[in-house]
This record gives structure tokens, C-alpha cells and sequence, in this order.
């Protein structure tokens, strides 16, 4: 009986020694699985266009930027998922530069709708856009 007694130790020792892989190897799982999330925005091409258009300007012409967002925004649309905040935006900005100014006024307003903690900034841009079109009269 004291034999068994003394084997206690040593038995739990071994069994903690192969378990704990096992248990850290569970509790970790379990952890980042709860920090996954599904993307709530489509965000198509968009930060990588930012990157080439802010870094690059050269390589990323309006044209350009605008026909690659209006495709992703149609792939959004069809997926029914939603564009990030500031797509609009930068698609209206995008806009004003091509003298496209009714579709930029268009891209602001849908902005603000979708996200309305910018609608301070984006009336800013509608205020520039304005002041543009009535110096260009």
C-alpha cells in the first residue's frame, strides 16, 4: 500500500508531462479561434491601390484607379457585402480629378449615408467641390 502511495507523484508527474502538449496545444486553439472574425467589408483592391496611388502616383493613374474600384464595388454588390469606409470617398476624389464632378458629388453623398460618423469631413470635400464648380463658371 505505502509502494502505491509513493508512485502517486511520479505518475502524475508523467501524465502532466505528456498531457501539457496536448492542453496547450488546446487552450491556443481555442484562443485565436475566437479572435478570427469574418471580413465585413469587400475589401476588392482597394488598400493596394491606395499603396501604388500615394507611393507610386505614376503607376496609378485616376482612370485606372476608378475603372479597378467601380469593378470591385460591382463584385461587392453581387456578393451583398458592403465597401470599407472612405471607398466612396476616394472613388468621388477620384472622380473630381477626371472633371466628373456630378458622379464625385454622387460618391460623397453615398459616403456619408453608408458612414455617417464622416460627414464632417466628407461635407468638407462637398464644400471644395462646390467652390471648384463655381470658380470654373
Amino acid at each position: 500500500m505505502d509502494h502505491w502511495l509513493m508512485c502517486v507523484p511520479g505518475c502524475l508527474r508523467l501524465v502532466w508531462r505528456r498531457m501539457l502538449p496536448l492542453f496547450l496545444f488546446a487552450t491556443f486553439s481555442v484562443l485565436f479561434a475566437g479572435c478570427t472574425s469574418p471580413d465585413i467589408y469587400s475589401w476588392g483592391r482597394y488598400e493596394d491601390l491606395l499603396y501604388v496611388a500615394y507611393s507610386k502616383p505614376e503607376k496609378a493613374p485616376a482612370q485606372m484607379q476608378v475603372e479597378r474600384m467601380e469593378a470591385d464595388y460591382q463584385k461587392a454588390r453581387a456578393r451583398n457585402q458592403r465597401v470599407p469606409p472612405g471607398f466612396h470617398a476616394h472613388l468621388g476624389h477620384l472622380y473630381a480629378q477626371l472633371g466628373r464632378l456630378d458622379d464625385a458629388r454622387a460618391q460623397f453623398e453615398t459616403e456619408k449615408t453608408e458612414f455617417p460618423e464622416s460627414a464632417v469631413f466628407v461635407d468638407q470635400l462637398i464644400a471644395r467641390l462646390n467652390k471648384h464648380e463655381t470658380a470654373a463658371k
